[in-house]
């Protein structure tokens, strides 16, 4: 007699979904932060589980900060923690609690200064607050740093006249005072 042999789901095989993880997030009842990165942009969505499929309530793309000033790059950590607070302004009231679900991804201070965003917004998101990056990273003084040292590598050159600090504080400032 042959022995049958279970055939893991697709989405276990390529990678991408972690079963037990998600089970646990869906057990909870609540709705996800769910956080992902690609290789420009940081996408936020508040996501909710229905039998049929999950169902996005709301998103945000990086990308839209160029609306409030942010001209440099969208996948920084200083433009993680702006998309996150942009989110947390269009979400503040509606939700109770939400729950974090960065999925596969490996952990990294991006996806926690996304989170830090929704969080100062006034959004009340479970977390560790031992894993949100300082302040210097959040507002980038650590590339603004790096762009006043003398390299080589011209690869940032685009950069050099950009005050990160500067427009992150006005990106921020026009994000909070403009009605989303």
């Amino acid at each position: 007699m042959k022995k049958l042999t279970k055939i893991p789901y697709r989405r276990r095989l390529e990678g991408k979904t972690n079963y037990k993880k998600r089970l646990a997030l869906l057990k909870s009842g609540k709705e996800r932060l769910v956080i992902r990165k690609s290789n420009k942009y940081i996408l936020l969505q508040i996501v909710k589980f229905e039998p049929n499929g999950d169902k996005v309530l709301y998103s945000v793309n990086s990308k839209e900060l160029s609306k409030f000033g942010w001209n440099a790059g969208f996948k920084s950590i200083p433009a993680a923690y702006l998309t996150g607070l942009l989110l947390g302004k269009k979400i503040k009231g509606k939700f109770e609690s939400l729950i974090v679900d960065i999925g596969v991804q490996e952990k990294s201070d991006r996806l926690f200064a996304a989170l830090k965003g929704v969080v100062d917004s006034g959004v009340n998101v479970t977390h560790n607050p031992e894993i949100l990056p300082d302040e210097e990273r959040i507002t980038g003084k650590h590339i603004d740093s790096y762009l006043k040292m003398d390299h080589k590598n011209n690869q940032f050159s685009k950069y050099k006249n950009i005050n990160f600090t500067e427009m992150f504080n006005k990106t921020k400032q026009n994000i909070e005072s403009q009605k989303v």
